[in-house]
């Protein structure tokens, strides 16, 4: 009766290892493979038979061998239990992901614990690794992550434009300026708006002017650097903070923009329709008190610009003597 008690035990465990819903190894101190259960056969297509007695290395060459050693000493010299999360490594072995609901997924991302296994002399012989399939929770994460990052974006972007928003701009010039306080350096911010704006509006409708803001801004982020922030003022005014840029390097930035502005008219519906801007620009100063004292010698700049004939640039240090 125990007999029989025991073969079933028996039985049952083995039934469990090789039906239960996560992959079991057992390695010895060469990293040979001693034990295989059916998760692992179903997933790597192996059979134990043939894995059993082979280098682990040899047949699974994607594993990162030095990375899985070094996971590994621990737990054989240690006797420690070691993890790993999909966050750090998202898989061990290489296993293509059959789910239908992650489908998104091209492989199995995977947990894993490292067990020390020991002899009868106390030795730490072999190590198990109890292999855990965590895709749903990681492409669920990584979808939320990536839903984040596009209302991240969203919120810092003018829908109409796809340059920065006001808010998210002007955030950046402070942090800017503060950069500038604290470390030194030079900084130009330059402002500009479109010439008669609201005859474009008034002639062709909104819609053109919708266009012509677009164009504008197509033409504008092709004379930018990677590191200068450009954004969408309001209305019609744009700036851009042109990072580690003296005055005359701005002010031959500006020029540029304006002459590609002015020789690159707005097509929409059978018109072309020509436009002309006006540009302020300024330099970072120790008497600026603050970022908002620095739009403002900017805004000047522009309102010089505006007021003295449109279509052309003008520098705040060239006119704060009459300001």
């Amino acid at each position: 009766m125990a007999a029989n008690l025991e073969m079933n035990e028996i039985h049952w465990l083995m039934d469990m290892f090789n039906t239960v819903d996560v992959g079991l190894v057992v390695l010895d101190r060469d990293y040979k493979v001693c034990i295989w259960n059916g998760f692992m056969e179903n997933h790597s297509g192996l059979l134990p038979s043939a894995v059993k007695g082979k280098d682990l290395f040899d047949l699974f060459p994607v594993i990162d061998e030095k990375w899985f050693r070094s996971k590994s000493e621990s737990v054989f010299v240690l006797k420690n239990r070691s993890f790993t999360i999909w966050e750090q490594q998202p898989y061990i072995f290489r296993f293509k992901n059959y789910r239908p609901i992650t489908g998104k997924a091209d492989y199995m991302y995977q947990n894993a614990t490292f067990i020390p296994l020991t002899n009868t002399m106390g030795e730490v012989s072999h190590m198990c690794i109890i292999l855990y399939d965590v895709t749903d929770i990681a492409v669920n994460k990584k979808e939320l992550e990536d839903l984040n990052k596009k209302l991240e974006q969203v919120s810092q972007t003018d829908s109409l434009t796809q340059l920065a928003n006001r808010g998210y701009w002007e955030g950046t010039l402070r942090q800017e300026f503060l950069r500038i306080k604290r470390n030194g350096g030079s900084s130009t911010l330059l402002m500009f708006d479109i010439d008669h704006f609201k005859k474009v509006n008034d002639e062709y409708g909104h819609s053109c002017g919708d266009e012509a803001l677009r164009h504008l801004s197509d033409l504008f982020r092709t004379t930018l650097r990677e590191t200068d922030i450009a954004g969408r003022y309001g209305g019609e005014e744009f700036v851009v903070t042109l990072l580690d840029t003296d005055k005359e390097d701005a002010a031959i930035f500006a020029e540029r923009l304006r002459a590609l502005i002015e020789s690159t008219p707005v097509k929409y519906k059978h018109f072309e329709i020509q436009m002309t801007i006006s540009i302020g620009l300024a330099g970072s100063s120790n008497d600026f008190k603050n970022h908002e004292r620095w739009i403002e010698a900017a805004d000047k700049a522009l309102y010089q610009s505006k007021n003295t004939g449109r279509n052309k640039v003008t520098a705040y240090s060239d006119i704060k003597n009459d300001a």
